[in-house]
């Protein structure tokens, strides 16, 4: 069974390279000097990086990255990412949800994902699991904040190497947050908060949840933000394998049928999606089981590089689209 609980911790153990470098303030410049107690806590602040600039100056289009939720699928979005990251496929920025906001921040961070892949086989369940009976739940997450923190070097949002927001919910209003500001650590631990497993996330008085109750694939934060080009790797369950013949199974099964009509609508609106067959590989704490997990998503993106390069094609994204075709043909020939 896909362990839905256990989905937000294998979370903090993926990270992704940074791809490519982007035009920050001087304030993100030297953030992330300052120690966690002066960082402040996690906000959603207006975009302040001029992704149009890029694209005036670069004469490029602007590529932007989406990482979906998905739980203990999570592993895949790392092999995603060493086959994109091979092909010079480099986002402007990255949009994570849940589980992609684990991968995605340890990855903007700037850790390579060969370093990701280290990451996740050598997590230990104690590193990110830390259970607190309450009334809200049973998970405190606190562990994973700490965790997500010490994989990107206390690094806060808005110094990442690569631009990185993290989509969560808030729990009162119900509607979709982005946060892009302060510490990482505690956002992405919002972002994986499955209710009634995880206790809400406190952040300035305010309660979060997972980010994959309103956005389990953000696309629409990417095309927001400015994205001409978004590129989405969509790791949900596909309900029709899902066992449901226990409690666990009904209540995975309930997530996966919401998440699949939202997702399935912001899939529209992405250039590439990247849909990994996981089925039943994704095992939290077995080894084997993480290895397989992210050569599925390994295959799955090696077989979408001629898609992208079509993508960039039709955005006169010369120097983008060759080294893709490159690496397609290079596959089949052997």
């Amino acid at each position: 069974m896909q362990k839905y609980v256990l989905s937000m911790v294998i979370l903090g153990t993926f990270g992704l390279s940074a791809c490519q470098m982007t035009p920050m303030t001087a304030q993100a410049a030297t953030s992330h000097l300052q120690p966690a107690a002066q960082r402040g806590e996690a906000q959603a602040r207006p975009n302040q990086i001029d992704f149009q600039k890029i694209k005036q100056t670069q004469q490029r289009p602007v590529v932007a990255l989406v990482l979906g939720s998905g739980g203990a699928r999570g592993y895949a979005h790392i092999g995603a990412l060493e086959v994109l990251e091979q092909a010079g496929i480099q986002p402007d920025f990255i949009v994570g949800t849940s589980a992609g906001s684990i991968v995605g921040s340890i990855y903007a961070s700037g850790k390579p994902a060969i370093e990701l892949r280290n990451i996740a086989l050598n997590m230990r369940p104690n590193d990110v699991r830390d259970i607190k009976l309450a009334r809200k739940g049973f998970f405190d997450g606190k562990k994973v904040e700490d965790y997500v923190n010490l994989q990107v070097d206390q690094t806060p949002l808005e110094a990442m190497k690569i631009p990185m927001f993290v989509v969560a919910t808030a729990l009162k209003e119900g509607k979709k947050v982005v946060f892009n500001y302060g510490n990482t650590g505690q956002a992405v631990r919002a972002s994986v908060s499955i209710p009634s497993m995880f206790i809400p996330t406190l952040i300035q008085g305010k309660e979060y949840v997972d980010g994959g109750l309103v956005s389990p694939v953000p696309v629409d934060v990417a095309r927001e933000l400015g994205a001409d080009i978004v590129i989405a790797v969509d790791i949900l369950a596909q309900p029709i394998h899902t066992e449901t013949s226990n409690v666990w199974g009904l209540f995975n099964q309930n997530i996966n049928i919401m998440q699949q009509h939202l997702a399935h609508e912001e899939l529209k609106h992405a250039d590439v999606v990247i849909q990994p067959d996981l089925r039943e590989k994704g095992h939290i704490f077995d080894v084997r089981g993480r290895e397989l997990t992210m050569q599925a998503g390994a295959e799955a993106t090696q077989l979408k590089l001629m898609e992208i390069s079509q993508a960039y094609q039709k955005h006169d994204y010369a120097q983008g689209h060759r080294i893709p075709q490159f690496v397609v043909h290079e596959h089949q020939a052997q």
